[in-house]
């Protein structure tokens, strides 16, 4: 048995995705697991085929595009595991035997599937409209009316301002729904998840007294993702702002110059999360630094339970094969 002494170092691209009550790990060769807790106590794997869009257009594999491609294949799958897990989990059977509403009940009689669908949609775009509204529009306007309080003092570093408020946001936001019971389980399944992944590519025996010992924080999180990409946006919006100063005078067209160049700056933070999976440098200790402290709200240490769980995933996705 090796220990975490002998410094054996195995790198891995498997990534992973905490569920409700469970957890995604998902291999680079185009494959995933599914590992959920039931509610009689065992776990319950699944395997799942992922088709990449790349694979068919090339083009889409190319630098910068392929963060793009991944993200919006990343949200989409992500969504799909988590219903999985839902199921699995019985909490939808939770929710069917708690007493529904009068509301609840005329909704579940009168409407039709498609309809429920809409109304997804429609609930979908408004989650998007908020987290625009957040972090888009909201920073914009704070900043506008400082800028005039101090007399137009924070004119030439506007973009650097606007990006510390959408930090303190997103870090107040994760605090408050890291209230919440469930979400904070939830957590603790991100935790396990990270555990897991290092005592891999520490080249440890997989096993739960091994896990426990590892660190919940990991530089490839998409925490740390979310992090980077605020801080590419500060240093591009800045640059714009100074090359093209009469734009910041225009609220409407400076937020809709920030999500044009939104594609852009996703493509970069996703390289750079590849380089700092592969790297351990300066540049990368510095960017990611502000991800990993964020993982102290987006991971709990969790049970041994839980890392029962996520063990079953990675070794159900890695499945003997150590040559990644």
């Amino acid at each position: 048995m090796k220990t975490e002494n002998e410094q054996v170092i195995r790198k891995t691209s498997v990534g992973g995705q905490a569920l409700i009550e469970g957890i995604m790990m998902m291999h680079p060769k185009g494959k995933a697991a599914v590992s959920v807790r039931t509610t009689d106590g065992t776990i319950d794997t699944e395997i799942l085929d992922v088709k990449h869009i790349k694979d068919k257009i090339k083009f889409l594999g190319w630098p910068l595009i392929r963060g793009i491609v991944n993200y919006i294949e990343s949200m989409m799958f992500g969504y799909k595991c988590l219903m999985i897990s839902a199921e699995k989990s019985g909490l939808e059977d939770i929710e069917e035997e708690e007493n529904p509403s009068k509301l609840d009940k005329w909704l579940n009689d009168h409407l039709s599937k498609k309809v429920m669908g809409v109304i997804t949609g429609i609930a979908s775009v408004l989650g998007v409209g908020l987290a625009f509204l957040l972090f888009f529009y909201l920073p914009t306007v704070a900043v506008n009316f400082i800028n005039k309080l101090s007399g137009e003092a924070l004119t030439n570093f506007r973009a650097l301002f606007e990006g510390i408020i959408r930090m303190m946001i997103f870090v107040a936001y994760i605090a408050l729904v890291s209230l919440m019971k469930d979400i904070r389980r939830t957590f603790m399944y991100h935790g396990a998840e990270h555990k897991t992944i290092f005592c891999y590519e520490k080249g440890l025996d997989l096993t739960v007294e091994n896990v426990k010992k590892m660190s919940r924080f990991h530089p490839r999180c998409g925490t740390s993702f979310i992090f980077v990409i605020i801080i590419i946006s500060v240093v591009i919006s800045s640059a714009i702002s100074v090359a093209f100063p009469f734009l910041r005078n225009h609220t409407l067209i400076w937020m809709a110059i920030k999500l044009l160049i939104l594609p852009l700056i996703t493509g970069i933070s996703y390289e750079f999360i590849r380089y700092a999976g592969k790297h351990d440098n300066a540049l990368v200790k510095i960017l990611a630094a502000p991800g990993l402290w964020m993982q102290r709200l987006t991971t709990k240490e969790p049970d041994d339970d839980m890392i029962e769980v996520a063990l079953a995933s990675f070794l159900a996705v890695i499945d003997g094969d150590e040559a990644e």
